[in-house]
């Protein structure tokens, strides 16, 4: 059972819940009184974060992280954008993977010459270059780079080492730049939510089984939104290290910040292994330590798990799934109608139950969370000896890095697996994103990785091609492998194995990774391929601006991957105004071309020509405008023209800065939103010189409206809690009517950045000065 408190709680001596309404009972057990704010500071999250904040100040953090990573989708504009602010070096220890591009499929050159550049970046400012197929970008972490006590941040939003010891956090490469620069990354001190584990996993559940378990208790109530969710309690010891990291992984759908777990004597052996015992010590809460909220796990009742499409909250027990395949089936075919819109795509999955059992097509074992040792162990032991058949299903198993392939090697699991019909591939993460294994036409394919967000698996439902993907843990994946594809739970084929004991050998790391840490070669140039393109000139914000709304999304949340698709958008990742033609592809398809020429009239504008030439329905929003506010001298040369996006709940998923940055380059000057999905997303939004608005009520406007803000700039330098705004009906009459849009709490530096007109500028700006 998870079961999720209603308020906060004490933990006392890391065994004793006691809810914050019976604090004597604090005081029965330790003779101490409770005491809140003091009781605050002995989580294990308050003294890591401490000793990384460089502020003095615990409430508004500013901190420091001891190294970072980034993969071959994001470091390249990471680079370019700390380059053009300043970048002489690597001031901590910069490790950039390549396990998001690395098939080089697409492109021609493209791919590739993003590897390229990012040794010839390495060398230059002195990074850490892990080549492609060598691991995936978590797992590397994992074995070479995360320590107890340490804080690392990555441009990747499933940037989780907490149960190394690691507070990892995933952000957009904007903070990234941050770090590069000797900057700092700014957050108001966040909740900590203890997650009390007891119990002991039977032996048919996996790490993707505990946590969709969670997922799902937590995510639609937002409960651990932009908190550090924090592993205590007993159970935390009967899972070994690598179980406990793939669960923690997948906090990150949770929309939690960051998080970590308490460490033992299982976190000292994988250091110890991996070559790094002197990277452990033991972090436990503080004899007497608040939560400002619980959730309980009795690991012993998790049963295992599915995500159903479209997100890895949607979940139910897959004994709860098959007894009710059709009624079930149904709700995900009725919102698939709904993903799908007016193209002629279609998605039946009760069309697939046979005899009463559901037939999937595809089953894949990959990435950070599913292609770790003792998953793939596991996998292979209940396929020794089976048969994945020869019809449609298949199955592909991609191990996390090379030393855990060649493990496999040494232990025969690859040959167990292959011998059942499953192919093994390199360390990738394109099934992932909707680069690899992208499952035919109307099928359903079952997937150890971390997310099944609609149409990330690559379908196009706009050239008429739908798939789906439901989660699930590598044991029951084997299990329905081992059924021909008939889904199957774990418990059906589980006995009492034991996966021997890792063994880990860092020799494809000691001869294919580039360690330039502490040694840049200033002499050194990049290399630059045709497809590598600098960043576009962007202008500061103006006093007054006007906004045209380019797109309106009433979805109750939009993904990251709607704003800029994942998989075929991934080669011009380094080509900012090539990538930026994908922007809302998937969701909006006219988006692109409607702020394009609202770009063109802002280009008219600082050309020093009027734009109100150019555009009759500009003209006509300022005339009514000027009679409305009785401002016959509102002057349209002196307002900033660009376009917004509406959407409910932007930017729940990825941490890629480009779902912000591809709006900006085509002349996106805000969003605005009824909340914001994750803090990382906003991030974004503000480092690319966008205003993060919120509008409390309904949107009484629609795409081809004009929303027109005086003194923008004045209100980001107060309390901007009200900032009044007049939307101009794109309608005969114009008619205009006023609302009250607001910002949420920014720090002094946001407030610049966005007024700079992007973080490129901000820093060139400070240099100048």
């Amino acid at each position: 059972m998870v079961k999720l408190y209603e308020g906060g709680a004490y933990l006392v001596n890391g065994t004793e819940l006691i809810p914050e309404e019976e604090t004597s009972k604090v005081t029965a057990l330790t003779g101490k009184t409770a005491n809140k704010e003091e009781a605050k500071k002995g989580t294990i999250s308050y003294s890591i974060l401490e000793a990384h904040n460089t502020s003095g100040n615990m409430e508004h953090l500013k901190l420091r992280f001891d190294s970072m990573t980034s993969h071959d989708i994001t470091f390249v504009g990471i680079i370019q954008t700390a380059r053009a602010s300043g970048l002489k070096e690597f001031p901590i220890p910069y490790v950039m993977t390549n396990c998001h591009n690395s098939l080089c499929a697409v492109g021609g050159t493209i791919n590739e010459d993003d590897h390229v550049f990012g040794l010839s970046a390495a060398k230059k400012y002195g990074g850490i270059f892990v080549p492609p197929h060598i691991a995936v970008i978590h797992q590397y972490m994992r074995e070479m780079m995360a320590g107890c006590g340490r804080m690392i941040l990555g441009s990747d939003s499933h940037t989780r080492y907490g149960a190394l010891g690691t507070m990892a956090i995933g952000e957009g490469g904007g903070e990234l730049v941050k770090q590069l620069l000797r900057d700092t990354y700014d957050v108001t001190y966040p909740g900590v939510v203890a997650i009390y584990l007891t119990g002991k996993p039977s032996p048919a559940v996996g790490p993707h089984d505990v946590a969709l378990a969670i997922i799902g208790k937590v995510f639609k109530s937002g409960y651990v939104k932009n908190k550090i969710m924090e592993f205590v309690g007993p159970g935390v010891a009967s899972m070994d290290t690598d179980y406990r990291n793939g669960v923690d992984v997948m906090t990150t759908e949770t929309t939690c910040l960051s998080s970590i777990w308490r460490t033992d004597e299982d976190t000292k052996d994988y250091l110890t292994i991996h070559g790094r015992g002197q990277d452990y010590k033991e972090l436990n809460p503080a004899e007497i330590a608040y939560y400002d909220g619980v959730v309980t796990v009795d690991l012993s009742t998790i049963k295992p798990m599915i995500a159903l499409p479209f997100h890895p909250s949607n979940t139910y027990e897959i004994d709860e799934l098959n007894n009710n395949l059709e009624d079930i089936l149904r709700t995900v075919e009725k919102e698939a109608e709904q993903i799908v819109g007016k193209s002629n795509a279609s998605l039946s999955l009760t069309d697939k139950i046979t005899d009463g059992k559901l037939m999937v097509q595809q089953g894949v074992i990959a990435g950070c969370a599913g292609g770790n040792y003792t998953n793939v162990m596991m996998a292979a032991h209940i396929l020794n000896g089976k048969n994945c058949g020869n019809d449609i299903f298949n199955l592909s198993v991609y191990p996390s890095s090379q030393p855990v392939y060649m493990d496999l090697v040494k232990k025969g699991a690859v040959t167990e697996l292959m011998a059942a019909g499953a192919t093994i591939r390199t360390a990738f993460c394109g099934p992932c994103f909707g680069a690899g294994d992208t499952p035919a036409n109307n099928t359903l394919s079952i997937r150890h990785t971390t997310r099944n967000f609609p149409n990330r698996e690559g379908s196009k439902p706009g050239n008429g091609q739908i798939s789906c993907v439901a989660l699930m843990d590598a044991r029951s994946i084997a299990a329905t492998a081992a059924n021909g594809g008939c889904l199957t739970s774990a418990e059906e084929y589980m006995d009492d194995y034991e996966v021997p004991a890792y063994e880990f050998d860092s020799s494809s790391y000691d001869r294919r990774v580039y360690q330039g840490y502490g040694n840049p070669q200033e002499e050194s140039d990049l290399i630059n391929g045709p497809n590598i393109k600098d960043w576009p000139a962007m202008s500061s914000l103006t006093e007054n601006i006007m906004l045209q709304v380019c797109s309106k999304i009433m979805d109750p949340v939009t993904t990251t991957d709607e704003l800029i698709p994942s998989g075929e958008t991934s080669s011009y990742r380094s080509n900012p105004l090539g990538l930026a033609e994908f922007t809302l592809s998937r969701r909006d398809p006219e988006y692109v071309a409607r702020s394009k020429k609202v770009n063109e009239l802002e280009q008219i504008r600082k050309s020093g020509a009027c734009p109100l030439k150019a555009s009759e329905d500009l003209d006509r929003a300022f005339h009514a405008l000027r009679i409305h506010l009785n401002q016959p001298e509102l002057n349209a040369s002196e307002t900033e023209i660009g376009s917004v996006i509406y959407a409910v709940k932007p930017g729940d998923g990825s941490a890629r800065e480009q779902a912000a940055s591809c709006q900006r380059v085509l002349g996106g000057l805000a969003n605005i939103a009824r909340e914001y999905a994750t803090k990382r997303y906003r991030s974004n939004v503000m480092n690319w010189g966008m205003i993060p608005f919120l509008l409390d009520e309904e949107p009484d406007f629609e795409v081809g409206d004009f929303i027109y803000v005086a003194g923008v700039r004045t209100a980001l330098d107060g309390e901007m809690k009200y900032i009044p705004a007049y939307v101009i009906k794109n309608t005969e009459g114009n008619p205009i009517r006023k609302i009250n849009l607001h910002i949420a709490e920014m720090t002094p530096e946001e407030r610049e950045i966005v007024k700079s007109g992007c973080l490129i500028n901000y820093n060139r700006n400070k240099i100048k000065h």
